[in-house]
């Protein structure tokens, strides 16, 4: 039974209110009531589905078509929320620093999203495209009608040290649709370029057959590729590989690495990894500190696997975010309480569901772990629509306007 006196004064702030965000401060609300308070705090007021930016560009999709008012949401089950950007983390004040003003804590959770670093190769963030924020999308939607009066070759895929390979695989074979959809396929050399040192590793040691498949997937659609390759540096309409190949382009789209927001690196309390997220438990506690936790793409996961000539790390996609969001709201209404152990369950012991676009066509991959080893795991294509990941688009916008984040 949980007694009140355990939670008053209790004050919980997470900050970050996407995909795992949104779920932690839903599901703690849910479980606590009124016997604690639950902030949100975010520079952003909307939530984003992120897996469908890729549909943007394309015209399938408007960014307001999967846009959430999260804000209202919030009030409707009771989250306080404040629209302000995070400056810093004070551990020893428990303080969350903002632009305006402090937030004190009890229980703090860093589910911010990343910082993409553009400064991972010269010359990439004033000449390559990037489809992973509404702006970028839409820019890259303008390039595409400029593109069809002026068709040239095409460079798709992921600089050293990425971890987003999945949505890159994806924008590529919807380029390869919309190309053939304008009457101008036979105009355009289409390259994929990636760190992986074979196909289809997509940061998590593979699938098994997903290599041949997307061998077969690449000559099928006459799309040259190269593995276990960087960018050295872009200039205008050339590429620079780290093999010494050189590229020539009219459009590119390339995924940068992730690092840690700058509040995060601003922040020497929170002892975050070299690469700005935050190192924490199997029960995503920070390592150091009992009052912190993590979830989402905040969450430092070391490979489990040794890369090749290029270095890449792991996805952080939506469904593991998702979960360790409910992990995290789980085991703070456990500390609060008192009842039992923590749930255990690190990153790579996260089933794989994901529903990867091809085009109008997909390709579901389901494993029962994200890392090996693992006891089942699958890649199924469905060359005749993407119905599954258009499902899961309206299913996962519906139960975010209702606010059912108990829901898988």
């Amino acid at each position: 039974m949980i007694h009140q006196r355990d939670f008053i004064m209790k004050t919980i702030v997470i900050i970050g209110g996407n995909f795992s965000g949104f779920t932690t401060a839903l599901e703690l609300k849910r479980k606590l009531k009124n016997q604690a308070r639950v902030i949100v705090v975010d520079k952003r007021d909307y939530f984003l589905f992120i897996p469908s930016l890729i549909w943007v560009p394309f015209g399938r999709r408007k960014v307001a078509d999967i846009k959430v008012d999260s804000v209202q949401v919030f009030k409707k089950y009771g989250v306080e929320f404040v629209h302000q950007e995070v400056l810093s983390v004070d551990l020893q004040q428990q303080q969350v620093r903002l632009k305006e003003g402090f937030l004190g804590f009890d229980e703090l959770v860093i589910a911010s999203g990343p910082k993409v670093d553009f400064e991972v190769a010269d010359g990439l963030r004033e000449y390559a495209h990037y489809i992973g924020t509404p702006k970028g999308a839409e820019k890259m939607g303008e390039a595409l009608e400029a593109f069809k009066n002026a068709p040239g070759p095409i460079v798709i895929g992921a600089t050293q040290s990425a971890g987003c390979m999945g949505a890159a695989y994806e924008f590529l074979f919807n380029i390869e649709e919309w190309l053939r959809a304008q009457k101008i396929r036979k105009k355009v050399e289409l390259y994929w370029i990636t760190p992986e040192h074979y196909l289809g590793h997509f940061g998590i040691d593979g699938i098994p057959l997903g290599e041949s498949m997307l061998k077969g997937f690449m000559k099928m659609f006459n799309i040259h590729y190269i593995t276990e390759v960087g960018v050295e540096k872009m200039e205008q309409e050339k590429i620079y590989l780290t093999n010494g190949q050189q590229l020539d382009y009219k459009l590119a789209m390339l995924m940068p690495p992730f690092i840690g927001a700058d509040y995060v690196r601003q922040s020497p309390d929170l002892k975050a990894a070299p690469n700005g997220f935050i190192p924490v438990k199997e029960n995503y506690q920070h390592e150091d500190y009992d009052f912190v936790w993590a979830a989402g793409l905040a969450v430092n996961v070391k490979p489990p696997f040794k890369a090749g000539k290029v270095p890449f790390s792991v996805p952080k996609t939506g469904y593991p975010s998702d979960e360790t969001g409910k992990i995290v709201a789980e085991n703070i209404y456990r500390k609060l309480s008192g009842k039992g152990s923590f749930i255990k369950k690190p990153w790579g012991k996260i089933p794989a569901l994901c529903v990867m676009d091809a085009g109008k066509k997909e390709v579901i991959i389901v494993a029962n772990h994200l890392f090996k080893p693992r006891t089942f795991a699958v890649m199924i294509p469905n060359v005749f629509y993407d119905v599954f990941k258009v499902l899961f688009e309206k299913y996962f916008l519906w139960k975010t306007k209702n606010g059912y984040a108990h829901l898988p």
